[in-house]
């Protein structure tokens, strides 16, 4: 299934010329660009302030200026917009390998295949935004089935995630200006009392087609998904890619398998004469439609069935349809590779140094690359702040205590239960936690711990008394109270296990 990003610059030509201007002028100052229509000088772009003053797109220079006496205008220049939109368009490779511009002011990018790199689709159309409104322009942005779809909920509906199959949905109440119309056609919709798109797509078919033509139809199919739209990526030219054509459609999975393999034995020879290895790769199949699949490595990699078994892994994204005609890898980034990776078991001998990089690859496809981590030690005396996740591949930046006994699995945040000690200050007799209760046995302690004090003043005061126990059934529990007894202390678990 394909999910489609429609990227919206509603003010882009604007936001060219400020960026251009180093930010001049203001944004709450109206900024017009402006084109030659003949003998009369129409505004060709408006920014949110001049559309604020009743400003718009069409009107003439004159008649904008009785609006706004202190307008600002500046010409007009389609084609370094378009420029500048297919240099976004590259830069938006980062998210996807399919990517195409849709000047004057959009940008589709399929995601269903590179997603699960950005910890899903809600952190990648976060990522996104931020990123491009960081560089000063305007941006909504929405994920649906259909490039259709997606384009209409960024301009017209609530910009953010169509949740898949639920196209219809929220395509339903928005105007029929959504389906990417002409303007004429658009009215004389209007004119017949069609304004929605649910009202659209409840009118005969035939009758559409015979009074609005094939456009109408065309656009509400794509939109919907009944009928497929080709959209062509961007390739960067420098970018290392190798493609096979096939003489007939492929679609059977070991074939499949074995192109793939081709594909990559190809792409890592070219490689390989660079003096580079792979970090990210995106197998693209073109026919009637574009799907692709990527992955990333966690160090340059040119390991042939290492990076086969990966993408192989994904391959099950990919709808082979009534077959593929062509398939194309692509390096989309790459970085110096001076050595050759270590083959074999992830085991390390006596005096050898593993390299773990292929095994963190092939569980960052599996899982999923926010579940796979390394932790560290951090210089803190609270239990809870010891302990940092790292890159699964860098290397601590301390060596672990060997005297600091805990258990192997702590709980996040600590349980508050109910304990009963003998006298005030000793460990508990017996406490009680998920409805059960325990008769400690055995106790070692205290362990006091104070936090520390440049954190915050409320951590001057903190306080714990940290105590190893036993139950009658030989279960072991790490036990703390939070303040002396006489200050009303409270008790509570914090680990479970051997400590």
């Amino acid at each position: 299934m394909r999910r489609v990003i429609a990227l919206y610059l509603p003010t882009f030509p604007t936001d060219q010329l400020r960026r251009k201007n180093a930010g001049k002028p203001p944004r709450e100052s109206p900024l017009v660009a402006v084109a030659q229509d003949g003998s009369r000088r129409i505004i060709a772009s408006a920014d949110d302030a001049a559309r604020r003053a009743k400003l718009r797109t069409g009107m003439t220079v004159a008649h904008a200026q009785t609006l706004v006496p202190n307008l600002i205008s500046e010409p007009s220049n389609p084609a370094d917009d378009e420029a500048a939109l297919v240099r976004l368009g590259y830069w938006c490779t980062r998210y996807s390998p399919l990517v195409t511009p849709a000047p004057p002011d959009s940008i589709f990018i399929d995601v269903a295949g590179s997603s699960h790199l950005f910890k899903g689709e809600v952190a990648l159309l976060n990522d996104l935004k931020t990123r491009v409104s960081r560089a000063g322009l305007a941006v909504r942005a929405a994920i649906a089935d259909t490039p259709g779809c997606a384009w209409s909920v960024a301009r017209f509906g609530n910009a953010g995630i169509v949740e898949p199959g639920r196209v219809s949905d929220a395509l339903g109440s928005l105007p029929v200006a959504a389906l990417r119309l002409a303007d004429a056609t658009i009215d004389s919709l209007r004119d017949v009392g069609i304004e929605r798109i649910a009202q659209l797509a409840t009118k005969p078919r035939a009758s559409l087609q015979t009074r609005f033509g094939s456009e109408v139809l065309l656009r509400l199919d794509q939109a919907l998904g009944a009928v497929s739209e080709v959209m062509t990526a961007l390739i960067p030219p420098e970018v290392p890619r190798t493609t096979l054509k096939f003489m007939e459609p492929v679609g059977d999975p070991e074939d499949l398998t074995r192109i793939t393999g081709d594909l990559v034995l190809r792409l890592m020879r070219d490689l390989e004469v660079r003096g580079v290895g792979a970090r990210r790769l995106d197998l693209v199949r073109v026919d009637n439609i574009a799907q692709a699949v990527r992955i990333g490595t966690s160090k340059p990699n040119r390991e042939v069935k290492h990076l086969t078994k990966l993408l192989c892994e994904r391959l099950v994204l990919v709808d082979p349809g009534f077959g593929i005609e062509e398939a194309t890898l692509t390096a989309s980034w790459v970085e110096a590779l001076t050595e050759h990776q270590t083959v074999g078991a992830h085991i390390e001998g006596a005096g050898e140094e593993v390299d773990i990089a292929q095994l963190v690859d092939t569980l960052r496809i599996r899982l999923g690359s926010d579940k796979v981590f390394k932790l560290a030690p951090v210089e803190s005396e609270m239990p809870e702040r010891c302990v940092q996740r790292i890159a699964p591949t860098e290397g601590a930046s301390a060596p672990w205590p060997d005297d600091l006994p805990r258990p192997p699995r702590l709980l996040s945040p600590p349980v508050l239960i109910q304990a009963v000690a003998e006298i005030p200050d000793a460990p508990p007799a017996l406490f009680i936690w998920g409805g059960h209760r325990h008769r400690v046995v055995k106790a070692d302690g205290p362990e006091r711990i104070h936090g520390e004090w440049w954190v915050s003043e409320k951590e001057i005061m903190a306080q714990r008394d940290y105590y190893r126990v036993e139950n009658d059934a030989g279960e072991r529990f790490w036990l703390f109270r939070d303040a002396p007894a006489q200050d009303g202390g409270q008790w509570w678990l914090h680990g479970l296990g051997e400590a």
